[in-house]
């Protein structure tokens, strides 16, 4: 049996986000402090290929560090939350700050020829990836830590065939007629830790920092080493940790204290930005294939690396940036490398 169109699943995703969105001021949700959506897509590049698609949608809670003295809670629980400080030495409590994030995201990847329903094998494997996150923040106003783990499906149950038809309907574009050579049904998981350090370069106009960052993917679906930095210049920088994307690790816009956004002008801040995050990567089950099935692979390049420019503005609780990325060739058939937009839009009640 076919999985149910995606439109049901969105339908479901909306209705439950609805009432955090229209709770009154007094009302604010105990659990989720920032909503954010992310979406790339490389229409925004003009192309239709390869990395197709990214979606996430994420609800960042707030300050959990007031709950570690709570009585109700098992003493372990306190116990390992305070040993959870990483780079953050010994730091005052009080400069810390904990955070509990839940994310719902969806990834897809084609060939270049969509017309094509035979199996191309010199190019990408038809894969999608819909997952549930789980992360673990712990900040301070210089430095992110980020544990998280993502659960999901590989192959036809991931419903990407799905959901790209659904919006090529609706746009009128023509469909990718070779998803039945895609890969196998596979549970994927994925544990990643990434570390960022924001370095604060000028108090004065132009505002300006540096946010270097590095990590570590495991995982049937990726493992990695990756590491980067993202270079912000403008006016009223956030407190936050960089401009969010898709990828694992990357939800880092929540803001911290004191943050710019929380004005009452039209606009409370304005920036432009560089970014590059480079990647070693020992295994891609969108390029290496099924783990435990024969499926279409590629020779995967060990070596990849991702730059973005672009620009954020924020707006009274908001924040919205958009990137153009570029992304170097991912495996040896692979012809000419990719690009493609990243929008990402966040709340914070």
């Amino acid at each position: 049996m076919r999985p149910e169109r995606p439109l049901k699943l969105l339908s479901l995703i909306l209705i439950a986000l609805l009432p955090l969105c229209c709770l009154a001021e007094e009302e604010r949700p105990r659990f989720c402090n920032t909503l954010n959506l992310y979406l790339e897509n490389d229409l925004f590049g003009e192309t239709d290929r390869h990395y197709t698609n990214g979606i996430r949608v994420s609800c960042v809670s707030p300050d959990l560090s007031s709950y570690l003295d709570d009585p109700s809670l098992p003493a372990w629980v306190s116990t390992t939350n305070r040993k959870l400080r990483f780079f953050h030495g010994l730091k005052d409590e009080e400069d810390l700050e904990r955070n509990l994030v839940i994310s719902f995201g969806q990834l897809m990847f084609t060939p270049t020829d969509k017309f094509a329903s035979e199996l191309l094998k010199d190019d990408r494997p038809y894969a999608g990836f819909s997952y549930l996150g789980f992360a673990y923040h712990t900040r301070d106003d210089e430095q992110l830590d980020s544990l998280e783990m993502n659960v999901g499906m590989v192959g036809p149950y991931s419903l990407a065939e799905e959901s790209q038809n659904f919006i090529h309907d609706i746009r009128g574009i023509d469909k990718f007629e070779g998803w039945n050579n895609q890969l196998h049904n596979e549970l994927g998981l994925q544990f990643v830790y990434e570390h960022k350090h924001r370095f604060k370069l000028s108090q004065h106009w132009p505002h300006q920092d540096f946010i270097a960052h590095s990590g570590i993917s495991l995982g049937n679906v990726a493992t990695y080493l990756n590491f980067g930095g993202e270079y912000r210049i403008g006016w009223q920088l956030p407190e936050d940790f960089g401009t969010a994307a898709v990828r694992p690790g990357g939800d880092n816009s929540a803001p911290g204290r004191g943050d710019a956004r929380y004005c009452k002008r039209w606009i409370c801040g304005l920036h432009a930005f560089v970014s590059l995050d480079g990647r070693l990567v020992a295994r891609d089950i969108f390029l290496d294939g099924n783990t435990f099935d024969d499926s279409h692979s590629v020779d995967r390049r060990p070596a990849v690396a991702d730059a973005a420019i672009g620009f954020s503005f924020l707006v009274n609780g908001w924040k919205i940036s958009y990137a153009k990325v570029f992304r170097t060739r991912e495996f040896e058939e692979q012809q000419d490398p990719n690009q493609y937009g990243s929008l990402s839009i966040s709340y914070s009640f």
